[in-house]
């Protein structure tokens, strides 16, 4: 495993101070590495900006780290919370507003900087402003699977989807590239344009480019032989975190034997309106002692739950 002290030396050790943007659109599991590697640049002396989704708790968090962030694109949690049932084109919009939103934002959050790192949502746009700017761009990944690969199939995407019966990884992949083009070509070589840049015909493996960071302990997410490209490694990027829990939560934790920790972060979770319910019954189920976590899918059971067997947080 990469220690702490690595982090970030791939960028600014040896070089001196440097100006680093870091930017994407996501979740909290984009977000939180990000954090800990402004984190890091910042104890190494480079200077750190980042351009992420308005939400108020991402806010909070780069501000632990003490970092502003400039808004980029709509909040994160305002999407994910249409998620129940969004129109047709939902996707193909969200991809030209967040392209629009790079290119407006990005040019401005990276004048003076030498290096764009972009991770999160499909970033496309990001390394075009690196491109009229003449500086750095790093793509960032805390999973191999968005990387074409002949042992694994590409995830789901919107879009015109494979046949049924193809399963040729090689051709799965090319269709994936279709995806992609589809939701970000047209917008992307229009800002392209407006810079004065060429029209690109691959969105997906410009935006990844031949050597993309995967930022993933060695041990837990090989990688070797798994995917075409020529990833570097550079560890898990982890924020420490020495916050106090509350008192309630430690009387709880020693009321009794260990819990079980059930949550489901920023996802909405839509599809179940009696999920938290149903966590917890299948832990009660179990003798088990259970900490639940609302989250954005606003886990709740229907019953107390104010009891010694379990804690909603």
């Amino acid at each position: 495993m990469t220690s702490p002290a690595d982090r970030g030396e791939v960028i600014s050790g040896g070089y001196g101070a440097m100006r680093v943007l870091l930017t994407a659109w996501g979740s909290r599991g984009d977000m939180e590495p990000l954090a800990a590697l402004a984190l890091r640049l910042r104890e190494l002396g480079a200077e750190v900006r980042v351009c992420a989704p308005p939400d108020e708790e991402f806010g909070a968090l780069f501000g632990r780290v003490g970092v502003a962030v400039t808004p980029l694109g709509p909040s994160t949690r305002s999407i994910a919370a249409g998620l129940k049932a969004p129109a047709p084109d939902a996707a193909f919009r969200l991809a030209a507003e967040l392209v629009a939103a790079r290119f407006e934002t990005l040019a401005t959050a990276a004048e003076g900087c030498d290096v764009i790192l972009a991770t999160g949502l499909m970033p496309a746009g990001a390394r075009s402003v690196a491109e009229k700017l003449g500086i750095g761009y790093v793509l960032a990944t805390f999973h191999i699977f968005g990387l074409p690969s002949r042992h694994f199939a590409p995830a789901a995407r919107p879009g015109k989807q494979s046949p049924e019966d193809e399963t040729d990884n090689r051709v799965l992949w090319r269709q994936d590239a279709e995806r992609v083009n589809a939701l970000y070509l047209e917008p992307l070589n229009q800002g392209r344009a407006k810079l004065g840049l060429p029209p690109l015909d691959d969105v997906r493996d410009h935006v990844l480019t031949s050597q993309p960071w995967l930022a993933a302990d060695p041990f837990l997410a090989p990688w070797k032989d798994l995917t075409d490209l020529d990833v570097v490694q550079t560890g898990a990027w982890i924020l420490p975190d020495d916050r106090p829990l509350p008192a309630e939560l430690h009387a709880f934790l020693d009321a009794g034997e260990p819990p079980v920790y059930v949550g489901f972060g920023s996802m909405a979770m839509r599809a179940s309106s009696d999920l938290g319910q149903v966590v917890l019954e299948a832990c009660r189920a179990h003798g088990r002692r259970v900490i639940l976590s609302r989250g954005w899918a606003d886990l709740a059971p229907a019953t107390s739950w104010a009891t010694s067997s379990s804690w909603v947080t």
